[in-house]
């Protein structure tokens, strides 16, 4: 015997729609201050930014002049724009392999049970949580020429003093303060490391495999996905070095701004665009600069998912369907 569906009408039919429809109305409330936060705090800002990349606009008048895509050709064509963005790209090919080689090196060790394990961990750690002002301002002070810790300790084994805020050293200072907060990424490595599982270690060295070989083999693949994502974190997050590149530099003498003291090595594409924005007063430009520079990030984090992901192992296949 076959039984049929009664279709629903009338009261219940009206309740169940109701129902529905109160659900749903709830969760877009409960969901409203996420999607009003996004688009009034990013969708709309950067819609803005990408109308002011077409006119020449000086941040003062009302009238904003159409200038159509003369903004662009002139950041793709500007060799000030090439040699800020190179120097940016050598700070990238610089941090990103030492920051995760290093992080991953030092969390390795301090995995290990040895004693005052905890303590190492904080102190290594701490870095990572100072502001990024305090940070710069810190290191400023002991690279200054005249009182600084820096020359102190040169001085000490008859080394001249030197002025390491100026000319091409202030770029090794600036590669020193961004590697100072290593420490973020010892965490995330150490979680990491928690989940190698014991039986697979084990296994190797029954097999008659050495800590190396279970490294290589056990936990490089597992932590792998970790990797992949601290190595997009941290070049996204070193394209866009500004604040110890504005405040490593020397104090001005003259009474100017602080962006027209900034050493030439350190003018990365950040700070070139705050200039364009703040002492030329050019908003198109520099929202030109600014899409630009977007897109390549997108490229480059789409090279690094093409290129460093084919070795990353996955425990499920991120790329299944889910259908047996």
């Amino acid at each position: 015997m076959r039984l049929q569906r009664v279709p629903t009408t009338g009261p219940a039919k009206r309740r169940r729609y109701s129902s529905s429809k109160g659900e749903a109305l709830a969760f877009y409330g409960f969901l409203s201050p996420w999607i009003i936060g996004t688009a009034a705090l990013t969708l709309f800002p950067v819609g803005y930014a990408l109308y002011l990349s077409f006119t020449a606009w000086d941040g003062v008048s009302v009238f904003k002049p159409w200038v159509g895509l003369a903004n662009y050709r002139e950041v793709l064509t500007s060799s000030d724009t090439f040699s800020s963005l190179s120097k940016t790209l050598l700070l990238v090919a610089i941090i990103v392999p030492t920051t995760i080689v290093g992080s991953l090196v030092l969390a390795v060790l301090l995995n290990e049970r040895v004693r005052g394990r905890t303590f190492f961990r904080t102190l290594i750690y701490i870095p990572a949580i100072v502001p990024p002002v305090a940070s710069a301002l810190i290191w400023k002070v002991v690279f200054d020429q005249n009182s600084g810790a820096a020359n102190r300790v040169g001085a000490m084994f008859g080394a001249d003093a030197v002025n390491w805020l100026t000319g091409n050293r202030a770029f090794v200072v600036l590669v020193v303060v961004l590697l100072w907060g290593v420490g973020a990424g010892i965490i995330i490595n150490l979680a990491a490391l928690q989940t190698v599982p014991m039986e697979q270690l084990e296994a190797v060295k029954l097999d008659g495999g050495n800590a190396l070989t279970a490294f290589r083999h056990v936990t490089l693949p597992v932590i792998s996905p970790v990797l992949l994502f601290q190595t997009v974190l941290v070049t996204i997050t070193t394209l866009q070095t500004f604040v110890p590149a504005l405040l490593l530099s020397p104090i001005s003498t003259g009474g100017g701004a602080v962006y027209t003291n900034i050493p030439n090595a350190n003018r990365v594409y950040m700070v070139d665009v705050y200039s364009q924005f703040f002492a030329y007063s050019r908003y198109g430009y520099g929202s030109a600069m600014l899409t630009v520079f977007f897109l390549v990030i997108v490229v480059l984090t789409v090279l690094i998912f093409k290129l460093v992901g084919r070795s990353v192992f996955y425990a499920v296949d991120p790329t299944a369907s889910g259908k047996g």
